[in-house]
């Protein structure tokens, strides 16, 4: 029993049994490289995705500023349409035959007035009305302008050269001044208008494309009613117009035959 423990230590602290152990354990580990790099196809297919992630991200891009470019313009036609539809329903709701209807001089004040006047033109094929009228829609920008209440309103059109549409004026003068030249004067209502087309109605329901209160046939009488139609540019379809319609009822037209 002691010759046994004694050989199995002999054995143990052998250093040349240590080395034959620690070789054949060496001789067994496996040997690992870690040394790995990209292949010239690995790096062409991952440009090739990368390339198509970035055209997904541009074309998705212009198309939203595309849309918010498109969006924005026509929320500026629609602001403009109700700003101008508003107004010209405020004038004509205000609008009166003076007794010295006929671009005549009254005996009292020596004033020359106007009839309502609404003259069916066109520019280049294109419908562009005319109107004017006395009203009491003044519209006062000063405190010296308070007492001129009674106003002859004028709308007409200009071509604009620039963008192919019609610009839209409003002219405001107070019956006790100078008019100004036809088709001048006045403040710009609005823009980037394709067409504008008025009809009037009589009290019996006919449609007139014109309407002189100074003519024998209307002689003195206001339409009961005006239709306005305003076309605007649309600047994304230039093709498809943006059409605004509505009407208006006279109240000084009532009762008048």
């Amino acid at each position: 029993m002691i010759f046994k423990e004694l050989k199995c230590y002999h054995k143990c602290n052998d250093p040349g049994a240590r080395s034959q152990n620690s070789g054949a354990g060496m001789r067994r580990r496996p040997t690992i490289n870690n040394a790995h790099g990209f292949t010239l196809m690995e790096i062409l297919i991952a440009m090739l995705i990368f390339s198509i992630v970035v055209s997904m991200l541009y074309l998705s891009y212009t198309g939203t500023v595309r849309n918010m470019e498109e969006v924005e313009s026509q929320s500026d036609i629609y602001g403009m349409a109700r700003i101008a539809l508003e107004r010209i329903m405020d004038d004509l709701e205000s609008a009166y035959v003076s007794p010295w209807s006929g671009n005549l001089k009254s005996q009292a004040d020596n004033i020359e007035v106007s009839g309502f006047i609404g003259g069916d033109t066109e520019i280049n094929g294109r419908s562009a009305d005319t109107l004017r009228f006395p009203s009491r829609a003044h519209l006062v920008f000063s405190g010296a302008d308070e007492h001129k209440v009674v106003t002859e309103i004028t709308y007409y059109v200009t071509e604009n050269e620039e963008g192919g549409g019609f610009t839209l004026y409003r002219s405001d003068t107070p019956q006790l001044e100078e008019r100004p030249e036809e088709g001048a004067g006045g403040l710009v209502l609005c823009d980037s208008v394709y067409s504008i087309n008025l009809t009037y109605y009589d009290e019996n329901g006919e449609v007139y494309d014109n309407w002189d209160s100074t003519k024998v046939e209307f002689k003195g009488r206001l339409p009961v009613m005006v239709s306005i139609e305003l076309w605007f540019i649309n600047r994304s379809d230039p093709e498809s117009h943006l059409r605004f319609k509505t009407g208006v009822s006279l109240p000084m037209a009532r009762g008048k035959g």
